[in-house]
């Protein structure tokens, strides 16, 4: 039995955030039904068309759901809706700012009849405040966060994956989680309310304590550590190496085991990480001398001697064919409407299985959802033709 089995999540969403938290549910064997737009379905459907025909995004953040086809703006689908919630114990939604009130969806106007149910608001800014009703994308928030003062290296760089929309899709998964943990002490659902700015703003918590009380912020480092040297990118004859030092016992065994200059460990302008950052401009010129006529092979050697974290600089062919993932049998096939594609089995499953069902294709499930609700076939048809799903 999956942890969640038994737990009805309906979901109003689209992009990434909500579908990310929705499908850690359904990976944990929550039955999630997605609630999308009639012949468009979520816009993230059209964000590509990279996976096969698939649009990337979606096949990441879908698998294991149902799709319900239901325009959420029509007078029938209201009944539809509320039949939905009736036999759900979560719901999520992160529509545009204020359409879930205008929907009945607010959690005063639902905890009356469901007071076990749980619902989860995903937004950009948040319920209240002066920016409750700005619209919000992930590049959005990354800036609104601080983030993009940090990044790059001449001039701010987006992170290359939607880290705003992941941070706030983790904390709705993890307060959803804490939450059904709670009802069941209590017997009561709680509403839950995420935003994207405030989730980014946690992860940008080191930078902030670096710069407070006027401090200036971490200086742009592009692949480098801001504050820690050396930790980055350095160049071979052949190609580049990841490392990192943490530690003063590790600089003495760098310069020693991997630099061949073991007196460079008690050079006054290294002795410690701070004194290594302020004079990382000297030192990063000895480290390439060093390796100029090294391969990556024979630095990494060298690390490895003597215990020096080093990296391989992957790209997403050398991450599909990485030989820890394949070691760990961490690849599974799930089913989409584009055939058969390999997914990763989420982080932490170790010997039981996590539900690792298909990808639903736009409406695949909307017939048997009504079907449940007490729709017959007649019915269902006509609310076809009439537009509502």
């Amino acid at each position: 039995m999956l942890p969640l089995e038994g737990i009805t999540v309906v979901s109003l969403e689209h992009a990434i955030a909500a579908p990310f938290a929705t499908r850690q549910l359904a990976d944990q064997g929550a039955r999630v039904i997605k609630v999308e737009r009639p012949q468009v379905g979520d816009f993230a459907r059209g964000y590509d068309g990279r996976a096969r025909g698939l649009a990337s995004h979606f096949v990441w953040t879908n698998r294991s759901k149902e799709s319900l086809t239901l325009d959420v703006k029509h007078p029938a689908a209201g009944t539809i809706l509320r039949g939905l919630i009736a036999r759900a114990d979560v719901v999520v939604q992160n529509l545009a700012p204020g359409a879930a009130a205008r929907l009945g969806l607010s959690y005063d106007a639902l905890r009356l009849d469901h007071p076990g149910l749980i619902l989860c608001n995903i937004s950009g800014y948040g319920a209240d405040g002066p920016d409750r009703d700005r619209k919000a994308y992930d590049l959005l928030i990354q800036s609104e966060a601080g983030f993009l003062s940090v990044t790059g290296e001449d001039g701010p760089a987006k992170a290359g994956i939607s880290v705003a929309d992941i941070a706030a899709g983790m904390y709705a998964y993890t307060n959803i989680l804490t939450a059904l943990i709670q009802r069941g002490r209590t017997g009561l659902g709680r509403e839950i309310d995420v935003s994207m700015l405030e989730a980014m703003a946690e992860w940008m918590g080191y930078p902030m304590y670096y710069a407070m009380d006027g401090a200036p912020p971490p200086a742009r480092a592009g692949a480098s550590h801001a504050t820690i040297y050396p930790y980055g990118p350095f160049e071979t004859a052949d190609g580049t190496v990841m490392l990192g030092l943490q530690n003063e016992r590790e600089w003495a065994a760098f310069c020693g085991g991997v630099l061949d200059a073991p007196d460079l460990a008690s050079d006054a302008r290294f002795v410690t990480n701070a004194k290594r950052a302020e004079n990382k401009v000297a030192l990063g010129a000895m480290i390439r001398d060093s390796f100029a006529n090294l391969s990556v092979a024979q630095v990494t050697a060298r690390l490895d001697a003597v215990g020096i974290a080093n990296a391989r600089m992957n790209d997403m062919a050398g991450l599909w064919a990485h030989p820890q993932l394949a070691a760990r049998n961490r690849w599974r096939q799930v089913d989409t409407p584009a055939g058969q594609m390999p997914a990763l089995i989420p982080a932490g499953w170790g010997e039981d299985e996590p539900c690792m069902g298909p990808v639903p294709a736009l409406g695949e499930h909307s017939a048997a959802i009504l079907q449940e609700l007490g729709y017959n076939a007649a019915q269902i048809s006509a609310l076809a033709a009439d537009g509502v799903i």
